[in-house]
């Protein structure tokens, strides 16, 4: 395997992995899939075929393997026990900004993406994220561009009916996450009823692991049960700030081990919570340090 070979792919490799991963929402399968494309990419350059242009060569080839691998994904779905959300991408919290970070899909923003079709999905992260033209979209799936304006419209639609655009200040986000986390492994039921939206929902995907339920709603609901939870699993818990998919998160650590991670949902005016996604399932969290 020649230098320049692996030099090209290595190039590639961060923008494959992002695109892929706001396809899927799994570290792991995202890894497999990068490794089918090197090995597609490996052997096309062994066979002496020379590839006018690299980057569309790895780009359609990762995403049509994504494609393929959301059917393995899906019935892997099947059997999970709980709530599944995404595989969180951590980084140290001074590292996380948005701006030039190609993995700022939120965790709230990936869980919406679940409830396209594949196709949908792909679409709209390669048009909304990465900003390519349906022209361009079109030759990676195979599809005219008109198809692909079709399905990047009703996707787009379905998106924004279910999360309208908003980016909070990330010192309003690192704000409401600490004083979320207070009042929470704190036990204070009077601050979680103020900081909480009336319709907040709230995610626990422990996987059978670590007592993950059901999306919970309401704000009754929700409060009542993190101050009931904060005696029995509050104390002992370091909590370390991060980026998490680009937002300001926290990261809970026991005995040195990532226990869960922790992300939430803002209300338009950044005051209030209307989202809590917590991913408590430890082989989501093997890749966090």
């Amino acid at each position: 395997m020649t230098d320049a070979t692996t030099q090209v792919f290595s190039q590639q490799r961060e923008l494959l992995f992002s695109m892929v991963y706001n396809i899927l929402g799994s570290v792991a399968d995202t890894e497999d899939v990068l490794q089918e494309t090197w090995l597609a990419w490996s052997g096309r350059q062994q066979g002496g075929e020379p590839v006018e242009h690299p980057r569309a060569y790895l780009v359609r080839i990762a995403v049509n393997r994504a494609l393929a691998q959301q059917a393995v994904i899906s019935r892997r779905r099947e059997t999970y026990v709980g709530p599944w959300l995404p595989e969180p991408i951590v980084r140290p919290l001074e590292d996380g900004d948005r701006e030039g970070d190609t993995e700022s899909v939120s965790m709230a923003m990936l869980v919406v993406l679940e409830t396209l079709t594949p196709l949908e999905r792909a679409v709209f992260v390669l048009h909304e994220v990465f900003g390519y033209a349906h022209t361009e979209i079109g030759d990676i799936l195979g599809r005219s561009a008109a198809a692909v304006r079709q399905v990047a419209h009703r996707a787009r639609g379905h998106v924004h009916a279910r999360r309208p655009r908003f980016e909070p200040d990330p010192r309003v986000q690192q704000e409401a996450t600490e004083r979320f986390l207070a009042a929470a492994l704190g036990g204070d039921l009077d601050a979680l009823m103020q900081i909480l939206a009336p319709d907040v929902t709230l995610w626990g995907d422990g996987a059978g692991h670590a007592g993950g339920v059901r999306p919970l709603q309401g704000r009754d609901k929700v409060a009542k049960l993190l101050a009931a939870l904060a005696g029995r699993s509050g104390e002992g818990l370091d909590v370390r700030y991060r980026s998490v998919n680009g937002e300001p998160s926290a990261l809970l650590v026991a005995g040195g081990v990532p226990f869960a991670v922790v992300t939430l949902d803002l209300t338009p005016d950044g005051r209030q919570i209307s989202g809590i996604y917590v991913v408590a399932n430890p082989d989501k969290l093997t890749h966090v340090d």
